[in-house]
């Protein structure tokens, strides 16, 4: 009770309050439009690919989709091994703070020393990153280069499949990946049942149709969830200089 603040006039303080209820409805409308935008992709992958499956379509696994690569964790007690701005290194927990589609760094990156000194590789953008354990489920897309720790089996999708077709497979069949783990401390899919879990193989002509579709969608989403990346550092870090005074909530142009 003790903290001293300005003593705002009243319009300052609803010009304030103006300003981040502004940023906070972007951010609201942005992930409107993208919800809404996931939903039409996974209609039509229900339509084209569950709904009016083609009986002649081959039945394959998840290798025929693409590489299944797991990941590592380099040792904790080597400082040189970690960087803030390195190669990309992602856990479930940052699947778990946030709720993006599309990720591109996580808390931490490791150094060339640390990638170098563990098992970990470096898998490309449009990857599909799904977390094998605690929990089981997160899945994400890289949007640059990344590696994982263990606690991921994500799937490099061969050309001709496609990261839209792969990414909504490994949602569509989630409840049966997560049927086929194991293990008595907690359940956990391991690398050799991930790559055999049962995929369909569609035409080429369909999946060529299916990621056309989602190609645009996709590159909208990604914009508006970077939009949202910058509005929120950008809400937070003005928060508390215009609470302080240290900033004229006048001077800003948004």
């Amino acid at each position: 009770m003790q903290y001293e603040v300005p003593a705002f006039d009243i319009a300052t303080q609803q010009r304030i309050g103006r300003l981040l209820k502004g940023i906070d409805t972007r951010i609201v409308t942005n992930k409107k439009i993208n919800d809404n935008l996931e939903q039409q992709v996974q209609a039509y992958f229900q339509e084209l690919f569950v709904d009016n499956a083609d009986p002649a379509w081959t039945l394959g696994t998840i290798s025929d989709l693409g590489t299944v690569v797991g990941g590592s964790t380099p040792s904790k007690s080597k400082p040189e091994y970690y960087t803030e701005d390195g190669i990309a290194w992602i856990t479930p927990k940052d699947l778990s703070i946030n709720k993006a589609k599309f990720i591109s760094h996580g808390e931490n990156d490791i150094t060339e020393l640390g990638l170098k000194n563990s098992s970990a590789s470096i898998m490309p953008e449009g990857t599909v990153l799904f977390s094998s354990r605690a929990p089981i489920g997160y899945i994400a897309i890289a949007s640059g280069e990344v590696t994982t720790n263990q606690g991921f089996k994500s799937v490099v999708p061969k050309p001709e499949i496609g990261t839209a077709y792969v990414y909504c497979f490994l949602k569509h069949n989630l409840p049966v990946i997560e049927g086929m783990a194991s293990g008595s401390t907690f359940k956990e899919v391991s690398g050799s049942t991930m790559k055999n879990v049962p995929a369909v193989i569609p035409d080429t002509e369909t999946l060529t149709c299916f990621n056309d579709f989602c190609a645009p969608i996709f590159a909208h989403q990604r914009i508006l969830e970077e939009q949202n990346q910058s509005l929120a550092a950008l809400r937070d870090s003005l928060l508390p200089k215009l609470m302080s005074g240290e900033i004229d909530v006048s001077a800003i142009q948004l």
